[in-house]
């Protein structure tokens, strides 16, 4: 569970567990809950299910990783939880303090902890209630999931209060599946990555809803990502808007703009 990824916007993925429950319009179709509940049963979706804890040998794949950015002077980005909630309720939160430290250990790389819940951060990070443990750790950004204009809504100051409160290297926006048009505004998140579903159920995007959020974000001077048109094809209907490839990335730095939005 622990790999090198074709996912353009990182250079690794690392599951520290396995399951997770359905809880939103984003969820419907979870390529996650088919691979590993339906196919392969390593874990039962949904609320009071037990979440499945990757093997040991899984765990030390990101040291060795570190290791190599060491010597190669890189920085590589680690999507963390593809397969999986790093704040899911449901989760022994003994092994969200065992993964912090080993994002710790690992200082050479970014982890990238994108999470449906976002509103669980500032609580599940708490030093002064949970102790020293759940520190967020320093070469974090943290991520939320926002399929359409209720979802970004919602959540958008959240994330933004995260940012502030916590100090993530960025935060970013994960709008895949886009499921509509969403209008941006200046609490919008670092790094905007948008794509279209795939696989047999997908749900279409219009692609003037990608090239909304692509005008919104370089208005707002935010680092725009275009992941996938999405579709039912095995080409997942293609990697450029209008022509172009976004492959860009934020820097990994801590933010400054306290101010934002305001």
């Amino acid at each position: 569970m622990g790999e090198t990824t074709a996912i353009e916007w990182t250079d690794h993925t690392f599951n520290p567990w396995i399951g997770c429950t359905k809880i939103s319009p984003a969820c419907d179709n979870c390529y996650a809950e088919n691979l590993m509940d339906t196919r392969y049963g390593r874990a039962r979706w949904g609320a009071g299910e037990d979440r499945a804890r990757t093997a040991p040998s899984n765990w030390s794949q990101p040291r060795k990783w570190d290791r190599q950015a060491v010597k190669a002077g890189t920085r590589p980005f680690v999507f963390c939880a593809s397969l999986a909630d790093v704040f899911d309720n449901e989760v022994d939160e003994r092994w969200r303090a065992d993964l912090f430290a080993l994002i710790r250990e690992t200082p050479n790389l970014v982890w990238l902890l994108l999470t449906k819940r976002i509103g669980n951060v500032l609580r599940m990070t708490d030093v002064e209630a949970r102790g020293s443990d759940f520190h967020l750790p320093d070469n974090v950004a943290i991520g939320a999931t926002m399929a359409n204009q209720a979802e970004y809504d919602r959540d958008r100051m959240k994330l933004h209060q995260v940012r502030e409160k916590r100090r993530p290297l960025f935060t970013f926006g994960s709008f895949e599946p886009l499921l509509g048009p969403i209008i941006l505004d200046s609490y919008a998140p670092d790094w905007i990555i948008v794509g279209g579903e795939s696989g047999q159920s997908a749900r279409p995007m219009d692609l003037d809803w990608a090239r909304l959020m692509r005008q919104s974000a370089n208005s707002y001077g935010r680092v725009f990502n275009f992941k996938q048109a999405g579709g039912r094809g095995g080409d997942k209907g293609g990697h450029e808007l209008d022509g172009e490839k976004y492959f860009d990335r934020p820097l990994a730095t801590r933010p400054t703009d306290t101010g934002r939005g305001s």
